[in-house]
């Protein structure tokens, strides 16, 4: 039996498990039988709260189709709320280890539960500005940047209408990005907000996604086209971002529900036979 916790950061939603006193063999395999919306549970992928020797916590992230990513922004968002809430630590101000280094979280307490988290993102890399793309015909001026996982920001005229499924898919695999991308289409509405959709590696489009908030919001003051503080709009809400040294994001994080899931150890090792 595995208790889990279903969590979202603005309709992001994840799979939690807490593995700071058990290990989860086979995650990759889990995370795709969790994720389906037939099926499973139905997630964007599976987060693992474990132990670690450098931090607080360590964050191990699986999207939906079994790959580990290096980082996600509204899932650290919800480990925050998580290890708080479940009494896993009292402490406000935590860190948490991810593949793309250890991030430090304040947390906004109110009735004694997390409302709000404050995610220090770390320094931006970028790797190319002005990058065209061509996908399907159509030209897009990308500007491609890690937050710790690969992103790539363009900006179209009105994102709603957007196909984003279309030209997600395509650019997401583009031979460039040696390890896939997550694709961001982003429209200005003014200086100081933004509106965005995106297409994450492994996942497809999601209402939300707090590390492509922060490349967007990230490439949009760096081609001027916003001040260095933005809202940034998604389909499942809005995130607070700011550019300086190192970019900060604020949102907020929510428990959906608790469960059990019966855990068929032999289904898991037979399906990873199957598919190697």
């Amino acid at each position: 039996m595995l208790n889990f916790t279903k969590m979202q950061g603005l309709g992001n939603d994840y799979v939690y498990v807490d593995c700071t006193d058990k290990e989860i063999e086979h995650p990759e395999i889990l995370s795709k039988i969790i994720s389906n919306r037939h099926f499973g549970i139905g997630s964007d992928g599976l987060i693992l709260i474990c132990k670690s020797d450098k931090a607080d916590f360590k964050m191990r992230m699986f999207n939906s189709d079994g790959s580990e990513a290096e980082m996600c922004g509204n899932g650290i968002r919800c480990v925050g709320k998580y290890v708080y809430d479940k009494g896993l630590t009292n402490k406000k101000e935590i860190t948490i280890e991810t593949l793309s280094g250890i991030k430090e979280l304040l947390l906004l307490v109110k009735d004694d539960k997390v409302d709000m988290v404050c995610v220090d993102m770390g320094k931006p890399l970028l790797n190319k500005k002005n990058m065209l793309l061509s996908s399907y015909g159509r030209d897009f001026n990308i500007t491609y940047v890690s937050m710790g996982n690969p992103h790539a920001v363009t900006i179209v005229n009105d994102v709603d209408s957007f196909d984003v499924e279309k030209y997600g898919k395509d650019l997401e695999v583009n031979p460039i990005f040696p390890n896939r991308a997550n694709i961001e289409f982003v429209e200005i509405i003014d200086r100081n907000h933004i509106k965005m959709r995106v297409w994450e590696r492994g996942a497809g489009e999601t209402l939300s996604c707090g590390s492509g908030a922060c490349a967007a919001a990230y490439s949009c003051y760096l081609n001027n086209l916003t001040d260095n503080e933005v809202i940034v709009k998604l389909l499942g809400g809005d995130l607070y971002v700011k550019v300086d040294n190192n970019i900060n994001m604020i949102g907020k994080a929510d428990i959906v529900y608790d469960g059990n899931l019966y855990l068929d150890e032999k289904k898991l090792q037979y399906k990873k036979i199957y598919e190697d």
